[in-house]
């Protein structure tokens, strides 16, 4: 209904902040202050491994005592990656980060990375959609549009 990952990807944009296994968590959140965003997908190569979220930060590092200077993104990092195709309706995403309990998914097509989705890129989505379609109705109801 509300269409496909593609298109909320080409209209965000498929910019993908990444961060490697080894780097520490003060530099992950420092590159995450940086281009404001609430999650880095790890990488092995070309190959991601995980995911370092915000919530990773409170739970795993903050949460527990943990020095972020000292603590290595793979030892605190998501790695039960959830991953999408571009193809994927948005309606189905939503409900893959509900059932999950995830706020981003990258999206994978043919083995490479094309994009993150979070959950306020697709609830912006839906969102626009919406009012679209409600000015539509809203139109046709005042005899604007014709069936």
């Amino acid at each position: 209904m509300h269409g496909h990952v593609s298109a909320v990807l080409a209209d965000k944009g498929r910019q993908v902040y990444t961060v490697a296994r080894g780097e520490s968590v003060r530099e992950a959140v420092r590159h995450m202050n940086d281009n404001g965003v609430g999650a880095l997908l790890v990488l092995d190569g070309a190959d991601p491994v995980g995911i370092f979220t915000e919530r990773d930060v409170l739970r795993r590092v903050v949460g527990v005592g943990r020095d972020p200077d000292n603590t290595r993104v793979a030892d605190v990092m998501t790695t039960d990656l959830v991953v999408i195709e571009p193809s994927t309706p948005v309606d189905q995403a939503m409900a893959i980060m509900t059932h999950q309990r995830c706020r981003h998914l990258p999206v994978v097509e043919e083995h490479e990375v094309v994009g993150l989705v979070s959950i306020g890129d697709l609830i912006r989505w839906i969102s626009f959609n919406q009012e679209v379609e409600i000015q539509y109705l809203v139109d046709y109801i005042q005899g604007r549009r014709t069936a």
